[in-house]
């Protein structure tokens, strides 16, 4: 009994830490959240579509924004200020890119990005920005497809990069062509948005599937790459080891159903490093981070290395258990204990 009670104070402490630490919601959104588009008349029209430049943080930014704010109103019945849309992860990850220095020019050939240059430039030459356009550009051109927008599918266009512009998509018809699968499965999860009889689960259920696919096919499309080497190399060992581990991540992270909804994607993105990996940066000996961010490092390095020497078993395996609601369940409770030592 003891025992018991002694790890039931831990956690009802750990609780109310969690909560402290939140002091102002205002803190736990992305950067210049405030100074970014709010709506489709923000930005330039040209033949009467509207031109959006996805190179520019705050334009990507905005694209998040719209996004949350159109599909807000088939949330509050699960809680209000939209707090508890499902979407909110996509922004928050996106803004602790930016204000970790992910989206810069890792080449340093240019300023794009860099604090001291251009600082809302979004690099093509950034591993993080190519990855991220297909969390961004194909949500959002799937929602105006949706008609939950209310614009037609055809009044959207993004531009494009000032290289490798064959690496992506740029409008409704565009992505169809070149992803029709993954536009399909963001699509099927927005008429689920639409349909109030849908649970919170479920929603969980179809935004991961979606997730997951733009990852894969933005995996797929810079992996196969020939210069995906001459990209990586520009990153220390470390943070291109990083960057694996946090992509092959998600992949663990969907099939428990982890809701991405603002708060919780913000407490677990403390666990993330502070800064770009440098040589010499072990985990958990990294003098500059937390314990707990040493502790996700080390555990995301572990995760890459079961998946090296194990191939698709081991996410296999984890797609079998976290099928049954109690595992599922027992996850999650064990992110949250994790992060009660942050």
């Amino acid at each position: 009994m003891a025992f018991n009670l002694s790890w039931a104070c831990v956690i009802i402490g750990c609780t109310f830490d969690s909560l402290g630490r939140i002091s102002n919601i205002s803190d736990v959104y992305p950067p210049l959240w405030k100074e970014s588009p709010d709506q489709f008349s923000d930005y330039k029209v040209e033949n009467g579509k509207y031109i959006i430049n996805v190179w520019n943080y705050l334009e990507r930014l905005g694209t998040y924004k719209i996004l949350l704010n159109k599909t807000g109103k088939y949330f509050v019945k699960f809680a209000p200020e939209n707090e508890q849309n499902i979407l909110w992860g996509l922004p928050v990850h996106h803004g602790w890119q930016y204000r970790k220095g992910k989206l810069a020019d890792p080449t340093q050939r240019a300023d794009c990005g860099h604090e001291s240059g251009d600082h809302l430039c979004i690099s093509v030459d950034s591993w993080w920005a190519d990855l991220n356009y297909y969390l961004s550009a194909i949500p959002f051109l799937a929602v105006v497809d949706s008609d939950i927008m209310g614009i037609s599918s055809d009044n959207v266009t993004f531009l494009p990069p000032s290289e490798d512009q064959m690496n992506f998509c740029y409008n409704v018809s565009s992505c169809y062509s070149s992803f029709p699968d993954t536009m399909k499965k963001w699509n099927k999860f927005y008429q689920q948005v639409k349909s109030y009889s849908s649970n919170f689960d479920d929603l969980l259920k179809y935004l991961w599937v979606a997730h997951v696919s733009s990852l894969k096919v933005a995996r797929k499309k810079f992996h196969n790459r020939a210069s995906l080497v001459a990209q990586l190399q520009h990153y220390s060992k470390q943070e291109a080891e990083f960057e694996s581990s946090r992509a092959l991540f998600v992949d663990y992270l969907a099939p428990p159903l982890f809701p991405s909804a603002l708060i919780r994607t913000y407490e677990l993105q403390k666990g993330l490093p502070t800064q770009m990996l440098v040589s010499g940066n072990k985990a958990p000996f990294i003098s500059d981070f937390t314990g707990f961010q040493n502790t996700v490092l080390l555990g995301l390095n572990f995760l890459h290395k079961v998946y090296k020497y194990t191939g698709k078993l081991s996410l296999v395996i984890r797609k079998i258990l976290m099928k049954l609601k109690v595992t599922r369940k027992l996850f999650l409770e064990i992110l949250e204990f994790i992060h009660c030592f942050n």
